[in-house]
């Protein structure tokens, strides 16, 4: 067939469209906040700039970790700070505002949402019983309402500084939030501020203060303020007296029925709170200040694209995993009311013990230079405070939960080449939670147990989360150990490279559940195994009960914290040597004998897809050379637990670390935390393109993938032929292709080259 001259060029002038229109499709769109925002998830469904120090969304009731829950629950107001996806108990809910219009008689004016529009970066509602219509975006420091009152209405708002999320009628209830003091202050007829104190919350942290700073584009018609239950008509400011404050304002009738309302906050000072108005919106252009926030999560979200036929759920599924993954920790640089200096300092690390698994290396692939900073604020913490950060809020540490984690956050930066970070520091760092206890805080920093620890290579019986902490620290030691040889410290390395065996001290290789045997089990100071272990925290009478590992032993035996697993058994722990698994195999009786421990583990459903100790599990194929199991087990956890609903994620997000688990499996890699590779399984997306800095991409692409061609057949790497079923970080970031052809059947691809050994 003849084509004209002219055919040719409108083909390549339609191709070089085609190309560039795949290089600049918009991502932010495929974001939906809603995902695992019911149910177990509890992620934060309002908008919030990547890593930003505002969150603003409704509270539901005082009692909600992320501050939102379904319709019909009630709304009681919009509060500015909030965190994702946690557990335990809630924090923040700090500075909240409430339209509404009726008299200024009261403080409770809990209205229900008739709607509800949320995407990235906005939040819609209209109530029901007011027809008033609430709108907000946000900056990185300021929050930005713009609310539509109905014609004829009055424009009135609550601004309501003592409220605060997980507010307990038990005094100091562990957990609980505690009111400390709060302030409010009319400052002209277009300015409010103030601030709220106060202290606990799941961390159990001490006093932390919330500054506010509030200006409306429209004149102040009258006003109450309120304190303690009272309302005061000629007083315009509440002074803290440790008592609850806020204040009733009125904009009247007249004039236009939308009310504009920015709420600056600060950690520091009433008046920064208000300089971060002026530096960040210093406009009243609601629009201007949403394509900017939509603008900063485009440059993050299109570092990594996905082919343009990528399903509209997995491209959802996908993209609201790295949102998910950036919206904590919280840079609060510029912002810290302890001490003064120009270097960063992040908060809300929630908790390391859940994010240093796969949230922590999705951001150094995805945003290394945002990981340094990262990295180099929990230096400076423990440059000022003495330890490390393992959960941090509120401007405070705590709270552990099994090892002194950020060693491996630490390790995984070294060993994945960051610039910009002092190792020598770090190692000290890492060495201060190895050998000095933390004198009483336990759960706040450090490692407990630390001197049974060094004494006798493991956590006895009878200090809480024995076990896990016992695991743990092996592989922090090897993090440590890690962290000195490529600093070449030798006697360092020497020590913790042998210390990183230590969770073969409570290996009881006569065990034998479930047809597998070894497990993990406790054991006391004496070296004794223990078979029955003490029920409840009585000091009198002492029953015991069977330990197996299959018990879960909180809350039915004893309490949360009290567990010889944190969050998990022996089943899962047992499993969870990832710097050492050939030497779990060994012990598990070999490769036969161990891929039936995993097909136990999954088959019976002893696996828990929302425990972090178990993200690493579906990959544990890879290290008896069937890697094509583990993406066949990857797969159909993805499949059974997630998906695009509201309840789309099988447990609390935790930071992020649910959906990174996601992402990386979507793109068929998967990180072992500290260690400079990634697993490679078969991705679900036909081709992803990565931006790995300074002009550089790395592509994986398939060929012939289908829903029954989902096994790797051969890989090329750079057009070579790549046998092996992990890559390194090395080779990731200096650029290039992996071509992946994929086939029916498992292959041999993958099954000779096991990943690297300790």
């Amino acid at each position: 067939m003849k084509i004209s001259t002219k055919t040719i060029i409108f083909l390549g002038i339609s191709l070089c469209c085609t190309s560039a229109n795949y290089a600049q499709t918009t991502v932010h769109n495929y974001v939906d906040p809603m995902i695992g925002s019911e149910g177990v998830g509890r992620v934060f469904i309002g908008p919030s700039c990547p890593y930003g120090m505002v969150k603003p969304s409704p509270d539901c009731t005082v009692s909600p970790n992320s501050g939102w829950l379904p319709l019909p629950k009630e709304v009681t107001g919009f509060s500015q700070v909030h965190v994702s996806g946690t557990g335990g108990g809630p924090k923040y809910g700090n500075i909240q505002i409430m339209p509404f219009s009726g008299v200024l008689d009261k403080l409770d004016q809990a209205s229900h949402r008739t709607e509800e529009n949320v995407k990235l970066g906005y939040y819609e509602t209209v109530f029901k019983e007011n027809h008033i219509k609430t709108e907000i975006t946000t900056a990185e420091k300021v929050s930005f309402y713009r609310i539509t009152y109905p014609k004829n209405a009055t424009k009135d708002l609550k601004i309501d500084p003592g409220f605060f999320l997980g507010e307990s009628h038990e005094p100091e209830g562990r957990e609980a939030q505690q009111f400390v003091g709060s302030q409010i202050e009319i400052v002209s007829d277009t300015e409010v501020r103030g601030y709220s104190r106060i202290r606990g919350g799941w961390n159990n942290g001490r006093a932390y203060t919330v500054y506010f700073w509030a200006t409306f584009d429209q004149p102040i018609a009258k006003y109450v303020t309120w304190k303690d239950g009272k309302f005061y008509n000629n007083q315009s400011a509440q002074f803290d007296s440790g008592k609850k404050t806020a204040a009733l304002v009125s904009f009247g009738k007249d004039g236009k029925q939308e009310l504009n309302v920015k709420i600056g906050i600060s950690f520091l000072s009433e008046l920064k709170a208000k300089n971060n108005i002026e530096v960040e919106i210093p406009h009243w252009n609601f629009n201007t200040v949403l394509s900017s926030l939509e603008n900063k999560w485009e440059q993050l979200l299109s570092r990594i694209q996905l082919s343009p036929d990528t399903s509209a759920d997995y491209k959802k599924m996908f993209y609201t995993g790295l949102y998910h993954t950036m919206i904590m920790p919280v840079d609060r640089t510029g912002e810290n009311p302890l001490w003064t200096n120009d270097e960063p300092y992040y908060d809300d690390f929630y908790c390391i013990w859940d994010t240093f698994r796969s949230s922590s290396p999705l951001i150094t692939l995805i945003d290394s230079k945002r990981q340094v900073e990262i990295v180099n604020a929990m230096l400076n913490i423990y440059k000022r405070e003495g330890y490390l950060p393992e959960g941090r809020s509120g401007n405070d540490n705590g709270r552990t939960q099994g090892g002194s984690n950020a060693e491996t956050v630490l390790a995984d930066a070294f060993v994945k080449n960051l610039k910009g970070i002092d190792y020598e520091l770090a190692l000290k760092a890492m060495l201060k939670d190895a050998t000095i206890p933390p004198g009483g805080n336990e759960e706040r920093e450090g490692r407990g147990g630390l001197l049974d620890y060094l004494r006798l290579g493991y956590v006895p019986f009878g200090t809480d989360r024995a076990g896990n902490r016992t695991m743990d620290y092996a592989y922090n030691d090897y993090n440590i150990a890690t962290v000195a040889k490529g600093l070449n410290h030798t006697e360092i390395y020497n020590q913790y490279i042998k210390q990183a065996d230590n969770w073969q001290n409570l290996w009881r290789s006569d065990y034998v559940n479930n047809g597998a045997t070894g497990f993990i089990m406790p054991k006391d100071a004496s070296g004794n195994w223990l078979d029955d272990v003490v029920f409840g925290e009585s000091k009198i009478q002492k029953p015991t009960y069977k330990y197996t590992p299959v018990i879960t032993e909180s809350p039915w035996y004893v309490c949360h914290w009290c567990v010889f697993f944190y969050e998990g058994t022996s089943w899962e722990y047992s499993l969870s040597v990832p710097h050492d698994l050939p030497e779990v195999i060994r012990r598990s009786g070999g490769d036969v004998a161990f891929k039936n421990r995993l097909d136990t583990f999954f088959d019976s459903k002893l696996y828990d897809v929302s425990n972090e100790p178990s993200f690493l599990a579906p990959t544990m194929y890879h290290w008896i050379g069937k890697p094509y199991l583990s993406s066949d087990r990857i797969r159909a956890i993805i499949k059974d637990n997630f998906n695009t609903s509201h309840e789309g994620l099988p447990g609390n997000d935790d930071s992020g670390a649910m959906s990174s688990w996601l992402a990386f499996h979507m793109m068929g890699l998967y990180p072992n935390a500290g260690q400079p590779y990634y697993l490679l399984n078969t991705p679900l997306i036909k081709e992803i393109t990565l931006q790995v800095g300074e002009g550089k991409n790395f592509k994986i692409m398939t060929k012939k993938m289908s829903e029954k061609n989902k096994y790797i057949k051969t890989a090329l790497l750079n057009g070579q032929p790549y046998n092996k079923a992990w890559i390194s970080h090395e080779d990731i970031v200096k650029g290039g292709e992996l071509i992946f052809e994929m086939d029916s059947k498992p292959s041999v691809w993958g099954t000779t080259i096991l990943p690297p050994k300790k």
